[in-house]
């Protein structure tokens, strides 16, 4: 199985490339269920989908105005060049699933579980990700997460690498091992939730300015 590693966290990827993919026209499947499928290039005003387990496919170049996304269970899926803005996606559990050069600006992300989950050149700004856990490993890679709002996640373990995370704000919530090494922490808005985090000792500067910051120090 192949992996994408992140210093010591390692995703478990999705393993397609020996899987005979059929080409579908919808995500909806037969009786809530949709397996070895290759989705491309739709262009759709709105993607309301409930209920739906999505095993071992790939969607690519899906384009959506609106996704309301609930109660899905994905395991083994590819996501790539797709453009879900304004997406909202709630009470659904996604395992061993990739996202890569997709668009997510404002996505609103509430109770939804990561296990083996890789979002890699994804921009993601001014997202609100509510109640979202990590069980497994999860890795945010050369991410733009601008003004995104992690509110009460569970992040233990949680793998952040070049993100940009210009105030990217941190309410609350559990960030145990949360490694937040190769990213510039110093307009980070939040800081005193984020203990137990690892980073390397040059980051202390830029968390401190945070700090001082968010605490309205001045220097006199």
């Amino acid at each position: 199985m192949d992996t994408r590693t992140v210093r010591r966290t390692s995703v478990t990827l999705p393993d397609l490339y020996d899987t005979d993919l059929d080409e579908v026209d919808s995500l909806e499947g037969e009786h809530g269920k949709l397996r070895d499928f290759r989705y491309a290039d739709a262009r759709l005003r709105e993607l309301p989908l409930s209920g739906t387990q999505l095993m071992d496919g790939r969607v690519t170049g899906l384009t959506t105005q609106r996704a309301r996304l609930e109660e899905l269970r994905l395991h083994s899926v590819e996501f790539s060049g797709c453009d879900l803005s304004g997406l909202r996606w709630e009470d659904s559990k996604l395992s061993r699933v990739t996202f890569t050069d997709c668009k997510m600006l404002g996505a609103m992300w509430a109770n939804v579980t990561l296990d083996d989950v890789v979002f890699e050149r994804c921009k993601l700004d001014l997202a609100a990700f509510t109640r979202v856990r990590a069980i497994g490993a999860v890795i945010f890679s050369s991410c733009s997460l601008r003004e995104a709002r992690f509110s009460a996640p569970d992040l233990s373990d949680v793998a952040f690498d070049g993100c940009d995370l210009h105030l990217t704000e941190f309410d609350g919530g559990t960030y145990r091992d949360c490694d937040l090494r190769g990213n510039d922490l110093s307009s980070l808005r939040g800081v005193s939730a984020l203990k137990k985090i690892i980073i390397d000792r040059p980051q202390l500067q830029g968390l401190a300015q945070a700090f001082a910051a968010e605490q309205e120090i001045t220097f006199d």
